[in-house]
This record gives C-alpha cells, structure tokens and sequence, in this order.
C-alpha cells in the first residue's frame, strides 16, 4: 500500500498534486486555510480540512505529524510556505516537499528543514522554451546546467531508419535511452530498433545537441 501524503495549499500546482497522488493510488489530506477551496477539493481526495497550516497546533490536531510525506504548495506567501515547512519537521514529518517560488524562498526553505525545493514555474519555464525551439519536443527534464531529457517525435529522415543506422550517439551527441511505441515502452532500445513514424524516442544529452536536432 502507498504511503498517505499531506498536501498543504490548494492552489494550482497543489491541487493538481493531490488529484495526481489520488490517481496513482495515495491517500492525501488536503489542507488550504480557505474553506471555499477545500469544498471544491474535497471530492477528489481523501480528507480535506480547513485550517491555518502556520499554527503547529493545529496540523498537530489533525494528526500531520503522523504523515512521512508532505507537500508544501502554499502559492504567493513566502512566509506562510516557511512556517508551514518548519511546522511539519518541528511534528516530524520525514520528508517534505516545499515550492519555492524564488532562490532567496528556496534557500530559506532548505534552511529551515525543507528536504527537497521545487521551483514548478521555473520548470515549466524550461519545459516550454525548449517545445517552441525545438518543434519535435514533446517533453523536457533537466537534468544539469545545459543537459537534459528529451521526448520527441521522430523527424522524418528518422522514420523507416534503425538506431543503428542513424548513430546518433556519434552523430548528433544524443544517447536513445528509451522509446515508446503506443502503450509500449522499449527501454535502452536495440540498435536494429526500426523507428517508426508514430514512435516517441527518449534522449539525454546537451542541450547544444538537442537545438542541433531540431535544424
């Protein structure tokens, strides 16, 4: 059974983590101090509570420090997303997850107790410059400074080729690491892998090599 999650602010980004958490089969205690957004959520998550998550007490009320995984997604208060992140490790929460929406906000978080910092719009951010310079991106993951994952759509000099053939290792710095076919996915895929038209290929490598591909 998958460990429960507690999600704190409904916004958004936090929202849609707890619908995502629910689907893929957690449990989640959905907290927002507003009582409007908690009856929208409600249906679609397995708790929701209206509550101040700054007040330590009350998380402790509704049982927060018995959670291993938290979610801070508290949007446009820096300060409320500090407190709330410093609450959970005071009542011991093992790992919590906090966004950040500048570096100042990420490093104070890390400071004060946050085990991880994500940065959803700075992410985004990468995700979509790369879709529009490079048209045949689907998805992006960085991974280093000017390094990342790539899903693409084949060009068509590609399609009817095997891995082989098209080297691109050599060719264009970029390593197959995976390649999904339909609902099926090849994982380090063969290089006498013929790619297919309607093939998604998965690739790492620089970024410089990625911008390359899409000329």
């Amino acid at each position: 059974m998958k460990p429960a999650v507690l999600v704190i602010g409904m916004g958004r980004f936090g929202s849609a983590a707890a619908r995502q958490l629910m689907v893929i089969g957690h449990e989640v205690l959905a907290i927002d101090s507003e009582m409007s957004i908690i009856n929208d959520i409600a249906p679609d998550v397995t708790h929701a509570v209206q509550l101040d998550a700054t007040d330590e007490e009350a998380l402790r009320s509704v049982g927060a420090g018995d959670f291993a995984f938290a979610l801070v997604a508290i949007s446009g208060q820096t300060e409320a997303s500090i407190f709330a992140t410093m609450a959970l490790k005071n009542l011991g929460v093992q790992t919590v997850v906090a966004k950040a929406g500048t570096t100042l906000h990420g490093k104070i978080l890390e400071r004060v107790g946050a085990d991880r910092v994500v940065f959803p719009e700075r992410e985004m951010g990468q995700r979509v410059s790369h879709a529009l310079t490079v048209p045949s991106v689907i998805d992006y993951l960085d991974v280093a400074p000017t390094f990342g994952i790539v899903k693409v759509r084949p060009p068509a000099s590609f399609v009817g080729r095997t891995l082989r053939d098209l080297d691109l290792p050599l060719r264009s710095g970029l390593t197959p690491i995976a390649l999904r076919r339909g609902s099926e996915v090849l994982v380090n895929p063969h290089r006498d892998e013929v790619v297919r038209e309607t093939d998604e290929l998965i690739l790492i490598g620089r970024d410089d090599r990625l911008d390359a591909l899409g000329g």
